[in-house]
């Protein structure tokens, strides 16, 4: 991954929850293990907090696999697992933008920083090089029972696939879950496209028929759908990318800035 940086590709990302926070700021990051070597790893994430218990959320790395993590404290500390979950989990459908390609730590990447301001757990199901609306994919994603399905696939699926897989995809979901927002995510504008515009061309003809399905689908009758244009997503000064395509942290930042409001607003 010669354009994202180790640390994200292979490192552990920790969070502090802190209870003075105001809302949507409620976790601060704390401590970074960088994969300095291979095939294991050891790294003080943080040292010398209060002696209040505090709650942490973990990051585990965004493309290199683990096998095992071991988690030390001092003696006269303790661990325990943290407070149960009992909201439903967002679930998250798309490409390597949507799996954390190229943030700089795990906790970097768009879904990672909403779930933090919202307070949930995230399935992220992006697949770098795939998530391409496979109406497989829309079976198993049936089989979960999220608050929220978004959809940012457009990326790695060409105009006529957007247009033949959209709305049997959305009608599988909408089967199982007949109340469940489901928010379309448009195709990122990239970054060259004032000056390129064969990339302006692409992006709009995905667009154009994402849009479409989503209208042909109101028009049908399906309901609790929402969209989200790609144009502002990363901003509009050409640096939210580290190759035109895949979001530095200031892309995914913005992002989780466009995107996370329309979530939040759903639960």
């Amino acid at each position: 991954m010669v354009h994202m940086p180790a640390t994200g590709v292979s490192g552990l990302d920790l969070y502090i929850k802190d209870p003075l926070c105001p809302k949507n700021k409620k976790y601060h990051w704390i401590g970074l293990g960088q994969p300095e070597k291979f095939p294991e790893n050891e790294a003080e994430l943080v040292g010398g907090l209060n002696g209040k218990p505090h709650e942490f959320i973990l990051y585990l790395p965004l493309y290199n696999g683990v096998e095992k993590v071991e988690i030390g404290v001092n003696a006269e500390s303790k661990i325990e697992k943290a407070p149960t979950c009992t909201t439903k989990p967002i679930v998250m459908y798309g490409t390597s933008i949507l799996h954390g390609g190229c943030a700089s730590r795990p906790g970097m990447s768009y879904p990672a920083i909403i779930g933090r301001w919202v307070d949930r757990p995230i399935i992220n199901l992006g697949f770098s090089g795939n998530g391409q609306a496979e109406l497989e994919m829309a079976e198993l994603l049936a089989e979960l029972d999220p608050a929220v399905y978004l959809l940012d696939y457009c990326p790695n699926v060409n105009a006529n696939g957007i247009r033949e897989r959209t709305e049997p995809f959305v009608q599988i979901l909408r089967n199982a879950h007949p109340d469940t927002p489901i928010v379309f995510v448009e195709n990122i504008t990239y970054q060259k496209h004032l000056f390129v515009q064969s990339a302006r061309d692409n992006a709009n003809e995905k667009n154009m028929e994402l849009y479409s399905a989503y209208n042909r689908l109101r028009q049908a009758g399906v309901k609790h759908l929402l969209y989200i244009p790609g144009e502002r997503l990363l901003g509009d000064d050409g640096e939210g990318t580290v190759d035109g395509v895949h979001p530095t942290d200031v892309g995914f930042m913005r992002m989780a800035q466009t995107i996370g409001p329309i979530v939040e607003a759903l639960l």
